[in-house]
């Protein structure tokens, strides 16, 4: 059997004096999306950045496909798994074609440039999240909508197995947050590829998730599936205010009483 795409193996994080989680385990098999929630500070974004090697666990260990970050080196584990950061700075001028461009440099030797496939890579990229025409637009005059769109094209054009997204739907409005879970909803089935990312909205994990991992801000993680999690009571806890959880055609909601 294989490796899953990404492993947890008594996993302990924190902030300071602040535990993000303790002891935890978990992996992700091709095609799973697994949606991590919780209140701002509780530490999302922080064991985030560990999942993706960034950041070193103070116990445990992150496996991607069987290796560890240490084993795999940095331009391999930029190979197997993609991030989306929250923030996005851009200290220099570039065009956003060059700047979607900058996901194929894992894939490219010390000294090669980018090929006319990589350009198609790009391109095909920036059509999927609704930027082609941009090409040649300054990134420093881009919305922060677009900005989003464009850092998920990087993404894309990176093309891993494993992607890992911190609030991916930052700064879009409605019409782009669906379009954008849809698109990693597609990217699970029909490519195989797995996907962690933050998300603040619960009906919206519930519908686009497998699996949901509650952070809870005081070492506490519950993970199960997004029916077991994501309950009126369970959301009520980890947010701190009662929720009413609604039913419409087949999707759950969870609105504040």
């Amino acid at each position: 059997m294989n490796a899953p795409l990404i492993s947890a193996q008594a996993l302990q994080v924190s902030i300071g004096e602040h535990a993000v989680c303790t002891d935890l385990d978990f992996s992700l098999q091709v095609g799973e999306r697994l949606a991590i929630l919780g209140r701002n500070g509780a530490g999302k974004s922080t064991l985030l950045s560990v999942l993706a090697g960034l950041r070193t666990a103070d116990v445990g260990e992150v496996r991607l496909s069987g290796q560890n970050y240490a084993e795999l080196g940095p331009r391999e584990a930029a190979k197997r798994r993609g991030w989306l950061p929250q923030r996005h700075g851009d200290a220099f001028a570039s065009s956003v074609l060059e700047t979607a461009l900058t996901g194929r440099h894992p894939h490219l030797g010390r000294w090669d440039w980018e090929t006319n496939r990589d350009t198609e890579i790009a391109r095909g990229a920036l059509k999927a999240v609704g930027l082609a025409g941009l090409e040649d637009r300054d990134v420093q005059t881009l919305s922060g909508g677009e900005r989003q769109r464009l850092a998920i094209a990087t993404l894309l054009t990176q093309g891993p197995p494993l992607y890992l997204l911190d609030e991916p739907l930052a700064h879009l409005d409605l019409n782009h947050q669906i379009a954008v879970l849809d698109l990693f909803a597609g990217a699970a089935k029909d490519c195989g590829a797995g996907v962690i990312m933050v998300l603040h909205e619960p009906g919206l994990a519930d519908r686009y998730c497998d699996r949901a991992l509650l952070i809870h801000g005081d070492g506490r993680t519950e993970l199960g599936s997004c029916r077991e999690m994501l309950t009126a009571p369970c959301l009520t806890e980890l947010y701190g205010h009662p929720l009413k959880e609604v039913e419409s055609d087949g999707h759950r909601w969870f609105i504040p009483c």
